[in-house]
C-alpha cells in the first residue's frame, strides 16, 4: 500500500445521466474561440486557422448548481459550451476515430473573469487568472453518446434572468469534435477522463450576483446555475 505524506486529494467528478456512476476528470481542454461569431466580437478573424487551446484545472469543474462570484474581478462573463468527456484517448488519433473515444457530453459554462483576462493579453501572458479560478466551469451531468448519439447540429441557447443572451447551433463550430480531438492528440497523449470544453458562441456578456443563467443544447442537455 502506498503512504502518502499528505492527504490524497479528491478526484473531481461530474454526474452521469441514468445512472450513479460519476465520470473522473483528469484534465481539461478548452478550444478558444471556435464559434465565428464569438471570434468577430472578441476582435478576432473568423477564417479557419489553426485552432488554439487553453487549460482549466480538473477541480475548476463543479456540478453544484452554483457559481461563486470570484475575488480581484469586477467583470465576469458567462460562455455557453458542450463538453465533450473523453473514455479513452492516445496520440496522433485520426479524424475518422476519433469519436470512438468520446463517453458522452454535457452542457457547461467558460466562467471567465474578463478584466484579468483582458489585462492578460495586453501583457501576452497566459490566460489561467481569467480561466482556471475556482468552481469557474459549472456544469451537467453527462449525457452518453450510448444513448443520445454523437451530435453535431442543435439550438445552444442561454438565458440570464430569461432573457436570452447567448443563441446558436452546434453546426457553427469552427472546428468540430473529430477535428478538435484529433488536433489535441498530435500535441498531447489524451486519456480516459480528459474533458474538451467546445466553445461558446456569440453574445458572451457579464453577470452580477443574483443572477439564474440558464443553458440548454438540443440532445445533450440543460443546466442551471445562480450566482452566489
Amino acid at each position: 500500500m502506498t503512504s502518502y505524506v499528505i492527504e490524497t486529494p479528491t478526484t473531481p467528478t461530474l454526474p452521469v445521466t441514468g445512472t450513479d456512476a460519476v465520470f473522473p476528470i483528469r484534465r481539461v481542454y478548452c478550444i478558444g474561440r471556435n464559434y465565428a461569431a464569438h471570434t468577430i466580437e472578441m476582435g478576432g478573424d473568423p477564417d479557419r486557422e489553426p485552432p488554439f487551446f487553453f487549460q482549466k484545472n480538473p477541480d475548476n469543474i463543479d456540478a453544484s448548481g452554483e457559481f461563486p462570484y470570484p475575488v480581484k474581478s469586477s467583470d465576469v462573463h458567462h460562455e455557453l459550451e458542450m463538453l465533450v468527456a473523453l473514455k479513452s484517448g492516445g496520440v496522433n488519433i485520426p479524424i475518422d476515430q476519433a469519436l470512438d473515444h468520446v463517453f458522452g457530453y454535457a452542457v457547461c459554462l467558460d466562467m471567465t473573469r474578463r478584466d484579468l483576462q483582458g489585462e492578460a493579453k495586453e501583457l501576452r501572458r497566459p490566460w489561467e487568472i481569467g480561466k482556471a479560478f475556482e468552481r469557474s466551469a459549472p456544469c451537467g451531468p453527462i449525457s452518453p453518446a450510448a444513448n443520445i448519439g454523437h451530435p453535431s447540429d442543435g439550438l445552444v441557447e442561454l438565458t440570464v434572468n430569461g432573457a436570452a443572451k447567448q443563441t446558436g447551433d452546434l453546426n457553427q463550430m469552427i472546428w468540430k469534435v473529430p477535428e478538435m480531438i484529433s488536433y489535441l492528440s498530435d500535441y498531447f497523449e489524451l486519456g480516459a477522463g480528459d474533458v474538451i470544453m467546445s466553445g461558446t458562441p456569440s453574445g458572451v456578456a457579464a453577470v452580477e450576483k443574483g443572477d439564474v443563467m440558464e443553458a440548454s443544447i438540443a440532445h445533450v442537455g440543460k443546466l442551471r446555475v445562480t450566482v452566489v
